[in-house]
């Protein structure tokens, strides 16, 4: 390719080559490595981590001015579904975006008798975070609440038969801080009853059951791309499927509820597009602007998806940075125990922790308000498990559901639980000094005043 153009000026391509050496040079100056000065900086629970190649990938895009999705989203979508194991990757513009699209496709009259209809029931936790449960709802749907183990913070799978009932149609739950719920149960659970299940997945990027990786056990997974999570593109979210039917549908959701399933800029990939009569409308209307769903426009922009395909080279190294996070943290608060209760992975699987979960014993001589007062004063950054026992939550006064039980460890996780980070962005010096903080919690009284 010439370096000059015809009238002797740069080329549009040396151009872009010398712009993207300069914002490598950018992130250089701008993002230095800092040190860690203990009770001085911060020690986040989460936030994003990125190097030079992330922000080229961000700038390349931009240079396009493609602002739809484009390259980047089908290049990031092709290697994403290879990553999981899968056939079909669909980006969206949040995980939360995600478990509404693939719970809505569920809802598509071209599913025949397996169609979810208003008043079926979907079997979901109480301890959980809301956009699992609000595709629900906002489908008309009823959530029928089980409680949680304690310390997975996963589904009770002891509780699965009792909340069954003729009107059960599926189950949308999510792997809870990156530790997989027990999939071999229920897996078999939603096999043997014929139910829809729906693995949320999005704190759970990397993580794997019985050496299989999740997202892949139930008809439908999400994922998020949320800067907290194990890769970003900012915002951003993806669908997963094996069943090109669900992905069609799912797609169909995603971009405004067309009918039609060509990609942007293309079109009568169908062959008739002239040739179709659906519902009401005139024999020969344009299959490009029939609408089969009540649908939604849910798309990422290429510049995220540009992101994305950089951190994705990342996430090997990412997860193996949580874990060995994880497991530092975990061994510097053994001898804690008479304090806190330490979470436990779930038998068979191999988490990619999102975070580190804890309980205050409720014997201890402080209450979990204390701990996370104490952590916060010394500039650790501390998250609730998500909304704790949700059916206390304002939001879901009032919303028809069933509930197994009394829900006793979901309001153990709302009065007791709390995490704090292991995510890459953590050096050793971060967690020891995270670790020296919770035992001076337990050795100082004084200093919870």
């Amino acid at each position: 390719m010439s370096e000059t153009s015809l009238n002797g000026s740069p080329s549009a391509d040396a151009l872009r080559g010398q712009i993207l050496d300069l914002v490598r040079q950018y992130h250089a100056t701008a993002f230095p490595t800092r040190s860690f000065d203990a009770g001085r900086s911060a020690v986040p629970c989460a936030g994003r981590v990125f190097d030079e190649e992330d922000i080229v990938h961000l700038v390349d895009s931009s240079l396009d001015f493609w602002l739809t999705t484009g390259r980047f989203a089908e290049q990031f979508e092709r290697e994403f579904a290879r990553t999981f194991g899968v056939r079909h990757a669909l980006l969206v513009n949040s995980g939360s975006s995600a478990n509404l699209v693939a719970l809505s496709c569920l809802t598509s009259p071209k599913l025949g008798e397996k169609r979810l209809q208003a008043g079926d029931e979907v079997i979901t936790v109480a301890a959980g975070f809301p956009t699992t449960v609000n595709p629900i709802v906002q489908n008309n749907l009823v959530p029928v609440f089980v409680d949680v183990d304690v310390p997975t913070y996963n589904i009770d799978v002891t509780q699965l038969e009792a909340a069954r009932s003729d009107r059960t149609r599926a189950i949308m739950i999510a792997h809870t801080l990156g530790n997989p719920f027990d999939l071999a149960a229920v897996s078999a659970f939603a096999k043997q009853h014929d139910l829809w299940l729906i693995e949320d997945c999005c704190d759970a990027l990397g993580a794997s059951f019985g050496g299989k990786p999740v997202g892949t056990f139930g008809d439908l997974a999400t994922v998020s791309f949320y800067p907290a999570h194990h890769i970003t593109m900012g915002e951003g979210g993806c669908v997963l499927t094996d069943r090109p039917k669900l992905k069609t549908l799912a797609e169909s959701f995603r971009d405004w509820g067309r009918d039609c399933w060509c990609a942007p800029g293309m079109d009568n990939t169908c062959g008739q597009r002239f040739d179709w009569q659906l519902g009401r409308l005139p024999e020969g209307y344009d299959h490009k602007y029939i609408y089969s769903h009540i649908g939604y426009n849910l798309k990422v922009t290429d510049m995220q998806a540009a992101v994305g395909v950089s951190q994705l080279a990342k996430l090997d190294g990412f997860v193996a940075a949580r874990r060995r996070n994880f497991a530092r943290l975990d061994a510097g608060l053994a001898d804690l125990d008479a304090f806190f209760l330490r979470p436990r992975a779930t038998p068979g699987s191999e988490p990619s922790w999102f975070g580190y979960p804890v309980a205050v014993r409720p014997d201890a001589p402080f209450t979990r308000r204390d701990a996370v007062s104490f952590l916060n004063d010394r500039k650790i950054g501390t998250r609730q498990i998500f909304a704790g026992n949700l059916l206390r939550q304002p939001a879901y006064e009032g919303i028809p559901h069933r509930r197994i039980g009394d829900l006793a460890n979901s309001d153990f996780v709302m009065n007791q639980a709390f995490w704090v980070g292991v995510y890459p962005g953590l050096s050793d010096a971060m967690v020891d000094y995270m670790i020296e903080s919770f035992h001076q919690l337990t050795r100082v009284p004084s200093a919870r005043a």
